[in-house]
């Protein structure tokens, strides 16, 4: 099967936010539940929407959780991001060999523009989808149907590429081939556990995928 179109997470897979979410809930922790919290802890909150975890941890007060998340997120945002290796370049090859690129996020519009503006990519990509777009998230389908519809794919025609279990689970619920990424901060073998159709080790590798399909 030839593969047309390929959605991305963001958070963790295009761009390494990992240290500013574990930062950005160590400071709402420390402040909401004083030692209760590791940043080990946090690991587990990397993935799933803020309304999904405050509804969770703080109910009643999920939005004063999310605004108070956010804000901190924004103003500490550009100094605890970093980049991983030959991600934008990749996405510039792949980009030229025609293949379409989306990106399927938890994140908000505002956020995805944020980090957007980091990796400095935007021209790369025909859709975006992020929290603000769907009523349901990922591990739902409805965010990677929405991609496939944006970009004028079949299923049979895409990969979902994460970081995370939802991003598995969200790939495998909309009917698409899945891959997870070596550098996920949950580690391989948490991801390998969902099954993935791929484990990219290394971003360059989904040009051997696409590449190998057309050889």
């Amino acid at each position: 099967m030839k593969t047309k179109a390929l959605l991305f997470d963001f958070d963790g897979t295009l761009l390494n936010t990992n240290e500013l979410i574990i930062q950005t809930f160590m400071y709402i922790f420390d402040e909401r539940f004083p030692g209760q919290y590791s940043t080990v802890d946090c690991l587990k909150f990397i993935g799933p929407s803020l309304k999904q975890t405050f509804d969770e941890l703080t109910p009643g007060e999920t939005e004063i959780m999310i605004a108070k998340y956010r804000e901190w997120n924004a103003a500490n945002h550009d100094s605890l991001v970093t980049g991983y290796e030959a991600v934008v370049e990749t996405l510039e090859e792949l980009h030229a060999l025609g293949i379409k690129l989306a990106i399927v996020s938890t994140k908000s519009r505002e956020g995805l523009a944020r980090g957007m503006k980091i990796l400095q990519a935007e021209h790369l990509f025909d859709a975006v989808v992020g929290l603000d777009d769907v009523e349901h998230v990922k591990p739902h389908p409805e965010p990677v149907l929405l991609a496939l519809q944006k970009l004028g794919v079949n299923r049979s025609e895409a990969i979902m590429i994460g970081d995370n279990s939802h991003d598995i689970e969200g790939g495998k619920n909309a009917g698409v081939r899945t891959a997870g990424v070596a550098w996920s901060a949950k580690g391989v073998d948490y991801l390998m556990s969902y099954e993935p159709t791929y484990m990219l080790h290394h971003m360059r590798d989904l040009l051997e995928i696409v590449k190998g399909e057309s050889s």
